[in-house]
């Protein structure tokens, strides 16, 4: 089983109710809820780890959740608020205000971690909740912990704004990268990771010395690039779609990649060690694929796995139930 670990909280997006006024509907959101949620519409039967509330909003992300086959047993309860994160749309690209003082997301601490199962084979970090205290050293704990036999994937996602002590931030996202095997970044991220004039091909490739055997960068509608082995590079377009928005889209291609190194049997400390060319290369156009489908729509809508056409090779095998 894959472990999604980080926050779950509702999205308020905007609309125009019917006498034209300005209004917020609410949806369950949350990058790590939503990468869930896409694996779950891909049939992987993923687990879900986060602090939830048991207030109107933390029901309605837990329905969300068991709707899409996401088993979130090992999340945290408690009767603290839900997040909530206001979204402005600009030209099709959204801006967030998150109101997070206090949370069940956020007020988790180490001494709440609950046993993994063996079953759990690769887990999952990413969002704001690596950098809001004091879940961050909740998560960042269980990594470490989780790195001695589990495969560990993380996507920084970095939200600058939240971002309150940037020394201790770098501390903390270089205990990160010492503890994961595979490590997700936009090229916005590395740019903010690794300052200064190198490439992001020689950034990527720096990061890779701290400690993941395999580095993903995404770099919008210019696709995206793994680097991993003795320094393999392999490269993927995005696909052409027609962009809605783009919430969500990170979240889903990182659900793409792990779906797809899953069903390859690949997701694994050895699989991902010695993880061929032609591997990655599917991998990364599954993701680039089920990113395309989210982004055609409204907000965060992963595909489920019947709407999804001319599947990449590890989707073939019969392993899986897409």
């Amino acid at each position: 089983m894959i472990l999604c670990c980080g926050e779950a909280l509702i999205d308020m997006i905007p609309t125009v109710d019917v006498h034209g006024r300005n209004a917020y509907v609410p949806h369950p959101g949350g990058s790590v809820f939503n990468t869930a949620i896409a694996l779950g519409r891909l049939g992987l039967e993923p687990g879900f780890l986060s602090g939830l509330s048991t207030d109107l909003f933390g029901k309605l992300i837990q329905n969300s959740l068991a709707e899409c086959g996401v088993k979130h047993a090992l999340s945290v309860y408690s009767d603290l608020p839900t997040t909530l994160a206001f979204i402005e749309l600009n030209d099709g690209h959204a801006q967030y205000h998150f109101y997070d003082e206090n949370t069940a997301g956020r007020m988790l601490t180490e001494d709440m971690h609950p046993p993994i199962p063996q079953t759990v084979s690769a887990i999952y970090f990413g969002g704001i909740s690596l950098i809001v205290e004091p879940c961050c050293d909740f998560y960042i704990s269980l990594a470490k912990r989780a790195s001695l036999d589990k495969v560990v994937m993380v996507d920084p996602n970095i939200r600058q704004s939240f971002i309150r002590d940037v020394d201790r931030y770098r501390a903390r996202l270089d205990t990160l990268l010492a503890a994961c095997n595979i490590l997700k970044v936009s090229d916005e991220d590395l740019d903010w990771i690794a300052p200064g004039p190198l490439s992001l091909l020689e950034k990527a490739k720096e990061l890779r010395l701290k400690g993941p055997e395999m580095v993903i960068l995404t770099r919008g509608k210019d696709g995206a690039t793994a680097i991993f082995g003795d320094d393999e590079i392999v490269d993927v377009p995005a696909r052409k779609a027609h962009v809605v928005d783009t919430v969500g889209a990170g979240d889903t291609f990182n659900a793409g990649v792990l779906a797809a190194l899953s069903v390859a049997d690949v997701l694994s400390k050895a699989g991902i060690e010695n993880v061929t060319a032609s591997v990655v290369k599917d991998v990364l156009e599954f993701g680039a694929q089920v990113a395309a489908i989210n982004v055609s729509r409204s907000g965060a809508n992963p595909p489920w796995a019947h709407e999804l056409s001319g599947l990449i090779p590890p989707f073939q095998n019969g392993k899986n139930t897409v």
